[in-house]
């Protein structure tokens, strides 16, 4: 009696979510590029926004303790350049990690490399002109309790390194797992 219970409830779902026409486990969005503006970890001011969540599209001041390495890469200045720097470079446990993909433009990167070893989460990358940075983000629970990384994108807008500020394109995929950095049709 339980088996056909189960059966039957399974087969009623199965009905209306196949009766919708829509995939339930399809995300869709669509590109919203936005600006933000970081400020190097060097700087003399404490509790200035220096890191980046990539899927929440917020700043974040890495020093606070409720940050607890919710962000995906911060800025700092060294030897006259400006770094991007993943939460792994400063002891902060985190899967997140930076592609640099030069000579190409924000529009042509479409998906996110799939080789796990182009991913540079050990060392801090050269923040430059003329290069859009791919980003696997820190790992977080998105739908259906599932543990997720999000791919996104980003490029420089202004490089300041006497004023220690980083301003940059950013734009990131809401769909767990996939590489893909633009909506599906």
């Amino acid at each position: 009696m339980r088996r056909v219970s189960s059966r039957a409830a399974a087969t009623v779902l199965l009905l209306v979510l196949g009766g919708c026409g829509d995939d339930p486990f399809l995300v869709r969005w669509t590109e919203n590029p936005r600006e933000a503006t970081l400020f190097a970890l060097d700087r003399e001011e404490m509790n200035r926004p220096s890191g980046f969540n990539m899927l929440a599209r917020s700043r974040v001041v890495i020093e606070d303790p409720l940050s607890q390495g919710n962000w995906d890469f911060s800025v700092e200045r060294r030897g006259g350049r400006m770094l991007l720097v993943p939460p792994s470079v400063l002891g902060v446990q985190s899967r997140a990690a930076l592609v640099p993909m030069e000579g190409t433009t924000f529009e042509e990167v479409r998906r996110a490399p799939r080789d796990t070893l182009l991913y540079i989460m050990d060392d801090p990358v050269p923040a430059e002109f003329g290069t859009v940075y791919v980003v696997r983000t820190h790992e977080q629970i998105g739908r259906f309790n599932r543990v997720c990384v999000y791919y996104g994108k980003f490029e420089p807008v202004e490089i300041d390194v006497a004023h220690g500020t980083f301003r940059f394109r950013h734009d990131t995929s809401p769909d767990c797992n996939n590489r893909s950095l633009v909506p599906p049709n």
